[in-house]
């Protein structure tokens, strides 16, 4: 039997939805589920009216129906004639976890069940094409590699992999799609990793990668940066990660 809402009225919250670019129903969308997520509307839940949702917001009710229609195709709620709508289920974060580790093992470690898709290769990328990296000196040239990682039958992150060309013929096509950036070129004979960075920084979905990782445009994202260097200072690697910001988790390890 479906819960009812709680019937006190929600206090609206200062938020001006004019402030933004981005279409008024996917900041609704993106903050309805947010609720779901974190427990503020549960599964077998009613949520609010859209009457109720419109006067929250101060928006016109077919925005509300337009953010509604965003979840129901995520499968997160469920619509009843007469009756309301209904919190079908939570994201399901906790089957998706992808530790976004700090320390060298950690960084190339494969994760468990993960299967990794090879999207495009392109060989023949000169160094200054690059995403900036702060170490290393630049390679004559480079092998480009999109990577898209799945885990349960849902993609969980999108990956561009830059490695200097001189060592593509090491590198398997079993190793493309089984083994982590780093571990990539850390398993090659006769290179050494000299030096190694990763950067972390937190965004929202654009068009194309919300394609490609199946979730809500403007839906939270983190990027990750990595770059090697082996141990006579040249740039061999440098990867750009887009991971779903709903299924990633950072551990730092504090000294």
């Amino acid at each position: 039997m479906p819960m009812a809402a709680n019937p006190a009225r929600r206090i609206a919250p200062a938020i001006d939805l004019n402030r933004s670019a981005v279409s008024r129903y996917l900041q609704l969308a993106t903050l309805f589920r947010r609720r779901i997520e974190q427990g503020a509307w549960r599964p077998g839940m009613q949520i609010p009216t859209v009457d109720d949702l419109s006067a929250e917001f101060g928006v016109a009710r077919a925005t509300i129906r337009q953010a509604l229609d965003q979840l129901q195709a995520e499968g997160l709620i469920e619509r009843y004639r007469a009756k309301g709508t209904f919190v079908r289920e939570a994201p399901a974060t906790s089957r998706l976890w992808c530790e976004v580790e700090t320390d060298w093992s950690g960084l190339l470690r494969s994760r468990e069940g993960a299967e990794i898709e090879v999207l495009q290769e392109r060989a023949g990328v000169a160094g200054s094409a690059l995403p900036p990296a702060a170490i290393g000196t630049v390679a004559p040239s480079y092998t480009h590699f999109r990577r898209r990682h799945w885990r349960d039958g849902q993609p969980f992150l999108v990956a561009d992999v830059y490695l200097d060309e001189r060592l593509r013929p090491k590198v398997s096509r079993a190793d493309l799609r089984s083994k982590t950036a780093l571990k990539l070129v850390a398993g090659i004979p006769g290179v050494g990793i000299g030096d190694a960075r990763q950067t972390l920084t937190i965004g929202t979905a654009d068009v194309e990668t919300a394609a490609a990782l199946q979730i809500p445009l403007n839906a939270p994202v983190a990027h990750v940066h990595r770059a090697a260097v082996d141990q006579r200072g040249t740039l061999v690697l440098v990867a750009d990660g887009i991971y779903r910001g709903d299924v990633v988790r950072i551990d730092i390890k504090l000294r």
